[in-house]
């Protein structure tokens, strides 16, 4: 993931840091869903099992990435368009970011 150098919004805050907390609650919890599925390998679990906690641990990662870049879009590129500040950059950059998901 690359970072911008620009100031993501009027604060200079990603826009998720008013729900950091939350977004590291959710995070930690896909680690340890992911850690169960090591341990159902190591126990020789049913493929079926292990597969469909992949895809519960997927699901996960797409609601955290969507809520991301809801914040995103409701912070950093909305305050980019209000003020005129590279609008079009951060627009194109939110593009980028949904061509990622979409392709994931």
């Amino acid at each position: 993931m690359t970072e911008s150098t620009d100031t993501p919004g009027t604060d200079g805050k990603p826009g998720y840091a008013a729900d950091k907390a939350a977004v590291r609650t959710r995070l930690r919890r896909v680690e340890g869903q992911v850690r169960g599925i090591q341990r159902m390998v190591e126990e020789d679990t049913y493929c079926i099992d292990v597969l469909t906690q992949i895809s519960a641990v997927n699901r996960a990662l797409e609601s955290v990435a969507l809520a991301l870049l809801d914040d995103h879009l409701h912070h950093c590129v909305s305050h980019a368009i209000s003020s005129g500040d590279n609008a079009d950059e951060k627009l194109d950059e939110a593009t980028a970011a949904i061509r990622r998901l979409v392709r994931s």
